[in-house]
């Protein structure tokens, strides 16, 4: 008798994170420590976020609305919790790691117009809600155990199908292989000196309305909250008391673990996953342990940005830089810096320069300034992908092309030292067009970055469509720039740095999305090292 294959595999585990109250309130964060949790006690834990919005992906979000958009290692464009996720769990997601509604719209109405339905009625209950599940499915093949955040707030017009979706779900997979985890907001109102609860219990009404009884609820509060609160929530929303949990304000997320830790959820983890090892935070102690210490050095870095007023805007470049100050055993002073208003007398006032990327005219000159004082006086510089850009925008310009620009920015054809390659897609299809993702690089032997990562061969991961025009080799390099880093083929600039600078290395890729805080990425370290 021939054994079914599907009944041989091991079955996983699911996890599901929905909020109430308020958006923002820590799901994602609340999500990736609960993996990191798993991952440590030795599950391979894969994660996942559905999000309600009509776009298709994140690509053409505004970074000051919305924060980072994150790529994953094969091209998809998406929310900046991803960026949480691979931070906290120390793995790659993928395309199928983020599902946005449009996404779905998009493929089942596709599908509709090819005749796929067979003339049927195509609806949200049950093709929408099927197709939701199918991408939960996909995405969590291989793994142990598989977590799904769900944006926005459960009660939203525009999430209901989600929910339904994961409720359904259980009967997919059976309801004792899925854990519901809801993240609520207890305000403090400071008139009457008191938290309040009603928030929570309507928010915990709404979620039993649509058939899910959560198992475990995480009241999110600015201040450690009394275990009454707790006890209250629970009575009122016929919860066990032991599954009410308060994860309270801390100062930094990485932390968040450790207090989830201690609000008593590993008990209710151990019993969904069957076992009671002890989770080994060993790496993520020593973490903290640096982090939280007052170093006698202080290094002071200045991030020429073109976002303002949203820090998510560069999130993955933070965080980057503050495990890298951790591991290199200083303390860290960020220094924001307008792109659109920066001056040489700013850039005297920091010890090192990091230029980010980004997109559009506005503040490029800010951020060739920053390259052209760097090279200058010695400065050290890390260029992120705009930012390698404007790094030989400037070079060219000492080089000998006074007008150097960009064709992105309206340069014109004799001074455009980045330009859009013949082939490539121009600015006329915007959304999903660009060289995203994994992309091989080789680094010139002996050079400043072959040294940083150890390597002439590296992969990076990409966002762009201008490229560096090597017609400007001579004129780049007589700037104080040297390629040292190209495509395979050697047609793309992939790096550049100065060899008499201490340290001036640009990149056209986004490293920063593939840095760790276990983990830091290797530019980071260097650069922060030559700060010290």
């Amino acid at each position: 008798m021939v054994k079914n294959k599907k009944s041989e595999q091991k079955s996983c585990k699911y996890i599901f994170v929905t909020g109430g109250v308020l958006s923002g309130v820590g799901k994602g964060i609340t999500a990736a420590s609960i993996g990191a949790i798993l991952k440590a006690k030795g599950y391979k834990v894969s994660i996942q976020k559905c999000d309600p919005y009509l776009n298709v992906d994140a690509g053409l979000l505004n970074p000051v609305e919305h924060g980072e958009c994150f790529v994953t290692h094969d091209g998809k464009e998406t929310d900046l919790d991803l960026g949480h996720y691979e931070r906290f769990l120390d793995f790659e997601t993928s395309r199928f790691s983020s599902v946005l509604s449009g996404a779905l719209y998009q493929e089942l109405i596709d599908k509709e117009r090819s005749g796929g339905f067979h003339g049927k009625t195509v609806q949200m209950v049950p093709h929408f809600t099927n197709l939701v599940q199918e991408k939960i499915e996909k995405a969590s093949e291989g793994s142990d155990i598989h977590i799904v955040e769900i944006g926005g707030t459960v009660g939203d017009y525009e999430g209901l199908s989600f929910i339904e979706a994961i409720r359904l779900f259980a009967n997919r997979v059976g309801r004792e292989n899925c854990l519901y985890v809801h993240v609520v907001y207890v305000p403090w109102i400071n008139t009457s000196k008191e938290l309040k609860t009603k928030p929570a219990q309507n928010a915990l009404k709404d979620l039993r309305g649509f058939g899910i009884i959560p198992d475990v609820v995480v009241c999110r509060t600015e201040r450690p909250a009394p275990r009454a609160i707790c006890e209250k929530i629970a009575a009122f929303s016929g919860i066990a008391s032991d599954a009410v949990l308060n994860l309270p304000d801390i100062e930094s997320v990485y932390d968040v673990p450790f207090n989830v830790l201690k609000s008593g959820v590993l008990e209710i983890l151990n019993r969904f996953v069957g076992d009671s090892k002890e989770p080994d935070m060993s790496k993520w102690k020593e973490f903290s342990r640096l982090r939280g210490k007052n170093w006698a050095k202080t290094v002071k870095v200045g991030l020429v940005a073109k976002y303002v007023g949203n820090e998510d805007a560069y999130i993955c470049v933070t965080e980057a830089l503050k495990a890298a100050a951790a591991w290199n055993k200083v303390n860290l002073e960020l220094v924001w810096l307008n792109a659109e208003e920066v001056t040489d007398k700013d850039f005297a006032k920091v010890d090192g320069l990091v230029v980010p990327g980004g997109f559009g005219a506005r503040g490029a000159e800010g951020k060739i300034k920053a390259a052209f004082y760097a090279l200058e006086h010695n400065l050290p510089y890390l260029g992120l992908c705009l930012g390698m850009q404007m790094a030989c925008v400037a070079a060219a310009r000492r080089g000998g092309i006074k007008s150097a620009g960009s064709e992105e920015f309206g340069a014109g054809e004799g001074e455009n030292v980045v330009y859009i390659m013949e082939g490539q897609c121009g600015k006329e299809s915007t959304g999903g067009t660009m060289r995203l993702g994994d992309y091989p690089a080789k680094l010139v032997k002996g050079s400043k970055v072959a040294g940083v990562y150890g390597s002439e061969d590296v992969i990076e991961r990409h966002r762009h469509r201008y490229e560096v025009n090597q017609k400007f080799l001579d004129e780049i390099e007589k700037g104080g720039l040297v390629i040292s880093g190209t495509s395979p083929d050697g047609m793309l600039v992939e790096f550049v740095e100065s060899p008499k600078n201490k340290f001036f290395v640009a990149t056209q890729a986004h490293p920063e999305f593939r840095s760790r805080p276990l983990n830091v990425h290797p530019l980071f370290m260097e650069f922060i090292k030559s700060l010290k």
